[in-house]
């Protein structure tokens, strides 16, 4: 098990019960939803990623997508 890990429950076996089982449903649930993405990915083939390549480009091309810097401002520098 990692440091941080190790150091998240050590701070949540602190909690009351109640607030111990939300957090382990919370984290269970995340577990399980990070396999099936991992699942997902590795069963997703090279000619399946293409069509989604190809799909992003028509988007792109046809107007369909709105860049970044113009839904969230350019980060200014420290």
């Amino acid at each position: 098990m990692r440091a941080l890990l190790q150091r998240a429950i050590a701070a949540i076996e602190a909690l009351p019960p109640d607030v111990q089982d939300a957090i382990a449903t919370r984290l269970l649930a995340e577990a399980a939803d990070e396999q099936a993405w991992a699942s997902q990915f590795e069963a997703t083939t090279g000619a399946q990623w293409d069509r989604m390549a190809e799909m992003v480009r028509r988007a792109i091309n046809d107007g369909g997508i709105t860049p970044l810097d113009d839904v969230l401002p350019p980060r200014q520098p420290s």
